[in-house]
């Protein structure tokens, strides 16, 4: 269910600037006929020529090599593929840029335009699909279960098709529509809004134009973003879009977040520009509008699950540097955004109305992270953290709506992870994380403990360990570039849960998926 802000939070995006990746997406399916498209995207390694491994240590977890392939817009050429259905000329260049600003993999042999514009152009399609069993310390589910068990259940979900890598010359996208079955955890209410709940919808969308320009003794990537959830356009994992654990269990509970962790992903569309300096200083300022009520159904996005729409444009900010040396990389930066929140008037739609209130909420998210990574000469090692702080003003929960106990609460959400990716093919990566959530207490908000009767907080803390096998890696396997996949096994262990240790370890969560992608 979502509760009005503190819910768990689904990272099911979808996203305004929809009808530009639907035309290349519909284009592509009529043109690639019977031939087998490739996800950590598969169509971004033929694109590219290289592995898999080369832009991960364990995906989406990106390389320094990763994290500019991204910034140049998902263009860089180089593979057996002919990079636009136009030239090649674009994507050689900008693969030519790519490995001028940092000699994080060896260049590929240099092949003339002739023989490059002789390539066939495959479109840059990919699917996805993740098998997953989940078993919780106590049972989660409540009768009725059918077709689920209390406990023990295998869910085949999502099921994704992508379009990954370029458009034009200067134009790329990262475009995802997903299958997310219902599950007992699925936000059915039982009142006329669940004609909104959809099974199929927009998903993580980031299409990027970008070039370079050189100026005095300053170097310029710079390009603009369009995307349908703050921070999935972000080039490190220590965000929320794209933060660990990268796959979980849509059975299992998870703990609360603030507003700019996925609250409104699917649900929003931004503009932005980017530019990184000097391949060392990275800046970004994104503005972000919420999708109208019946755009959004049209999407495939249940409009009712955000606790309602933005008044006006919400400002996304970034900031990060990341000097090199070496084999190593240190990131240190700085993001948030501020949202102003006004709820529905009707969440159950029995009015028939999609109206919100005239006042409204205020969020302001402010971040921190970093980020270390080492490349051995077998292995990955990456150390992450993050720290969001949260400000919320409650005009319309505390005055208007009565469903808050105080007119300002904070929020505060903190991870730190370390993770060990070994070898190259038949790939092993070893990931650690401890994750903190505090905030004010509010009675309204999170009701009553039930051993002591005083006011519950969010407060939810314990780890999550995984254990991952990737048989692609490093080098061209049999498969590659059309296949990709990866096993996991996870376990997360609460100390705390919503306030409360009662009942916390009830929630632990035991999550073995399987990771396929074409």
């Amino acid at each position: 269910m979502w509760g009005y802000r503190y819910s768990v939070i689904a990272s099911n995006g979808r996203w305004l600037f929809a009808a530009l990746a639907l035309a290349a997406l519909s284009t592509a399916a009529s043109l690639i006929g019977s031939t087998t498209p490739a996800q950590a995207l598969p169509s971004f390694a033929r694109q590219t020529g290289q592995p898999c491994g080369t832009c991960h240590t364990d995906f989406p977890a990106l390389t320094p090599y990763g994290r500019r392939f991204k910034l140049l817009g998902y263009t860089a050429g180089g593979g057996q593929f002919r990079t636009t259905p136009f030239s090649s000329e674009g994507g050689r260049a900008a693969r030519a840029e790519l490995d001028k600003l940092r000699g994080y993999v060896k260049a590929l042999p240099q092949e003339s335009q002739t023989d490059a514009d002789r390539k066939e152009w495959v479109p840059p399609i990919s699917f996805m699909a993740i098998e997953g069993y989940t078993r919780t310390q106590g049972p989660t589910i409540p009768d009725p279960t059918e077709p689920f068990k209390t406990n023990d259940n295998i869910v085949a979900s999502p099921v994704s098709v992508f379009w990954g890598g370029a458009i034009t010359d200067h134009i790329g996208a990262f475009a995802q529509y997903t299958y997310a079955g219902a599950t007992p955890l699925s936000s059915f209410s039982g009142t006329p809004a669940d004609q909104f709940i959809h099974s199929w919808g927009w998903d993580n969308t980031d299409v990027r134009y970008a070039n370079t320009a050189s100026v005095g003794p300053f170097d310029f990537v710079f390009g603009v973003t369009a995307n349908n959830n703050p921070s999935v356009q972000d080039l490190w994992n220590t965000t929320p879009a794209w933060g660990f654990p990268y796959a979980s269990s849509t059975l299992a509970a998870g703990p609360p977040g603030t507003t700019l962790e996925g609250t409104f992903a699917a649900h929003v569309g931004g503009v932005g520009l980017y530019t990184m300096i000097n391949d060392l200083l990275y800046l970004e300022v994104t503005g972000y509008k919420s999708i109208g009520f019946h755009a959004l159904n049209a999407l495939g996005a249940n409009p009712f699950d955000t606790p309602g729409q933005l008044g006006g444009v919400a400002p996304y900010w970034r900031a990060a540097i990341e000097p090199h040396w070496g084999r190593h990389t240190l990131m240190v930066g700085t993001f948030g955004m501020i949202f102003d929140v006004h709820p529905w008037f009707d969440t159950t739609f029995a009015s028939g109305s999609t109206a919100v209130l005239p006042v409204s909420d205020r969020f302001t998210d402010v971040g921190f992270d970093a980020q270390y990574q080492y490349q051995g000469d077998n292995y990955w090692l990456t150390l992450r953290g993050s720290y969001i702080r949260e400000f919320q003003r409650l005009d319309a929960s505390f005055a208007a709506l009565g469903i808050a106990s105080n007119p300002t609460n904070q929020l505060n959400s903190m991870k730190l992870q370390a993770s060990l990716a070994l070898g190259a093919d038949n790939r092993v990566v070893l990931t650690g994380q401890y994750f903190n959530v505090w905030g004010t207490s509010d009675l309204l908000l999170f009701g009553p403990d039930p051993v002591t009767g005083q006011a519950l907080t969010p407060d939810t803390n314990g780890w999550t360990a995984e254990i991952a096998y990737i048989p692609f890696g490093a080098s061209k396997m049999i498969g590659w570039p059309w296949f990709n996949a990866r096993i996991g096994l996870q376990y997360t262990y609460y100390n705390k849960f919503n306030g409360t240790t009662v009942g916390a370890h009830d929630n632990n969560t035991l999550f073995l998926h399987a990771w396929f992608a074409m």
